[in-house]
């Protein structure tokens, strides 16, 4: 089921980039936008959202104020990310202290905005896959949001992977093996098992390319 998710921003552009990258990842639905606290705080109860993408700066009440009463109210309770430009220490403090699940600071870049969420869904996948009871390490890996990741394959490097995952981001097209290979000083076999693993774990996405005699290859590229 896809995370139902209010996007808040006074900026209504800004609102819909933020939509838009939602969008594109089918783990989220977007049920709503809102533009001032009160707007939020009404939105929250008519949709009923999982996830709410908050601003702090809104024309009407803090976002810290919104974060505050959000935990205040009864019935069913919601995430909350804090996307934002306030980047003052005290700010930070107090949503953390108001219990804001993860923060964001403007200005930021598809990549990261989509890093955050997945760390945030991978919050969510452990919280649901742990029992009643918890002992200390599953404790301590929900107060320091440290989700638990598979392990690397064996035979992989993460010295490696991260040339793999260099190499896709400093082209503005996407590359197929030999050449992400050829980046990063890798055989065509080696590079390919890289990049099927970034493509098993969500941050690249790979898609059919056609060559000479029209004979199909992929084309990988980070998410």
């Amino acid at each position: 089921m896809s995370v139902r998710t209010l996007v808040v921003d006074d900026d209504f552009a800004v609102a819909a980039i933020h939509r838009g990258f939602l969008e594109a990842m089918p783990e989220f639905e977007v049920v709503g936008e809102a533009h001032r606290g009160g707007e939020a705080l009404r939105a929250v109860e008519a949709l009923r959202p999982d996830l709410v993408l908050l601003d702090i700066h809104l024309p009407d009440m803090s976002g810290l104020e919104v974060l505050s009463r959000l935990r205040a109210r009864g019935g069913p309770p919601v995430d909350v990310i804090a996307v934002t430009a306030a980047r003052e220490r005290e700010t930070v403090r107090q949503a953390m202290s108001r219990g804001v699940d993860n923060y964001l600071v403007k200005p930021f870049t598809r990549t990261a905005f989509l890093d955050r969420m997945r760390e945030y869904l991978a919050q969510r996948i452990e919280v649901q896959r742990l029992g009643q009871v918890l002992d200390q390490d599953e404790v301590d890996s929900l107060m320091h949001h440290r989700p638990r990741t598979p392990a690397m394959p064996k035979g992989l490097s993460a010295v490696t992977l991260r040339l793999v995952t260099d190499a896709l981001r400093a082209s503005e097209n996407d590359l197929s093996a030999q050449e992400v290979g050829d980046r990063a000083g890798l055989s065509r076999v080696s590079a390919r098992r890289y990049l099927e693993h970034l493509v098993t774990i969500g941050k690249a996405e790979v898609q059919p390319r056609y060559g000479m005699a029209n004979r199909p290859a992929h084309g990988y590229r980070l998410t």
